[in-house]
């Protein structure tokens, strides 16, 4: 039964509801099998980030331990083979081989204790961490999450601005745990994400008031569109606001990721949707508007029409099928850190929206060799033309 004494557990108990998270087990039932309260266990995965706890692990079984090194002593001096003394601990003959050749004294024997020692010595890693240790990264480090960088972007960042200085690089998985351990500065309560954790989470499944009348299928798009070949296909969607009374509405490039906000602080209907979009398209050349693809919602009731304004046809979605426009899902995912979910939306003004767009355009992508959407844009949008200055 979990303790309610309050008084610390074991470090065994901590160990052991670890194995259990990690072999499978839901946090409550690691907790019961461990022994400890659920809100314990919270708060120890919590602390680790999810991922790991910030103890020294015990030594795995599948390491030689002392008794296995006396028993190949033991072999050893009586000259017996190595595959015997392998089947007698129960480990490969090449083990024994490079236990004996790594570990033997400098005159050539084996002897336990010593081997044991310093196979203890190899594995002790005492050094702090590479960002711990490290200002001026740790410093880079904390600005860019501070900018709102994902530790991705800031791993791709570093190698491609220090390509020669790896002691001023961090991958990814480096920088995640140097934020969970506190290393970066103040610890906030989330990352950029608004994730306390690394856990997968599922996305509503988008509808529609009714159908939409001679609707082109997204299986008509043209190959250009599927294999991202070319910009000037686009996906659109909304993000929804608190009780689904407030909207933005967002476009994104499948080919360069560059991404227009539309402000709809009040109504999503056909004809606010059709103008908003025809606005939003006005100054852009028409070699990049060759495709629109959006999902089956009411808001494109007026498709044709916009279609007729803008020159641009409009693809639809399966329904239910927010994978088939995997760009716009994503760049949702990334604006729900500056608009976040069960928010009212409609607070957010035209500049508020140019400022986010300028945020993300112009942040560095892994899918784009960590170029920005904003570069890979300037061919067709020319940089005096930026997200900051329009006024739609």
């Amino acid at each position: 039964m979990p303790n309610p004494t309050g008084i610390p557990v074991a470090r065994e108990v901590k160990y052991r509801f670890f194995e259990l998270i990690h072999s499978g087990y839901t946090q409550r039932q690691a907790a019961a099998a461990a022994g400890v309260s659920e809100s314990a266990g919270c708060r120890w995965l919590q602390h680790a980030g999810g991922v790991s706890i910030d103890e020294p692990a015990r030594v795995s079984a599948r390491f030689l331990s002392l008794q296995d090194r006396i028993v190949i002593a033991d072999g050893t001096r009586a000259r017996r083979p190595k595959p015997l003394i392998a089947e007698a601990i129960g480990k490969s003959v090449a083990t024994v081989y490079r236990e004996i050749e790594r570990n033997s004294r400098p005159n050539g024997v084996y002897d336990p204790y010593y081997a044991h020692n310093q196979a203890y010595l190899a594995r002790r890693r005492d050094r702090p961490a590479k960002i711990e240790a490290n200002e001026p990264l740790r410093e880079q480090v904390h600005a860019l999450l501070a900018a709102g960088w994902s530790p991705g972007q800031i791993a791709g960042h570093l190698a491609a601005a220090h390509p020669d200085q790896w002691h001023q690089r961090a991958c990814a998985e480096s920088i995640y745990q140097a934020y969970y351990a506190g290393l970066v500065g103040e610890k906030k309560a989330k990352l950029r994400t608004g994730r306390r954790l690394r856990t997968p989470h599922t996305r509503a499944k988008p509808g529609h008031a009714g159908p939409i009348p001679h609707m082109t299928s997204i299986r008509q798009r043209p190959a250009a569109a599927d294999d991202r070949s070319e910009p000037g296909h686009w996906e659109g969607d909304l993000i929804i606001g608190k009780h689904q009374r407030s909207q933005i509405g967002t476009l994104v490039c499948r080919h360069t990721r560059y991404l227009r906000l539309i402000h709809l602080p009040h109504r999503r209907t056909g004809e606010t949707m059709r103008d908003a979009l025809v606005a939003q398209l006005a100054d852009l050349p028409a070699q990049i508007l060759k495709s629109l693809t959006w999902d089956q919602g009411s808001e494109m009731a007026r498709h044709r029409e916009t279609t007729e304004l803008t020159g641009m046809p409009v693809f639809f979605c399966d329904p239910h099928s927010p994978w088939q426009r995997p760009t716009n899902e994503n760049t949702n995912g990334l604006l729900r850190q500056y608009f976040p979910k069960s928010t009212d939306l409609s607070r957010h003004t035209l500049e508020d929206l140019r400022h986010v767009e300028h945020l993300l355009n112009t942040r560095p992508r892994r899918v784009l060799e960590w170029a920005t959407p904003e570069e890979r844009m300037a061919q067709w949008i020319p940089r005096q033309h930026t997200t900051l200055i329009r006024n739609h």
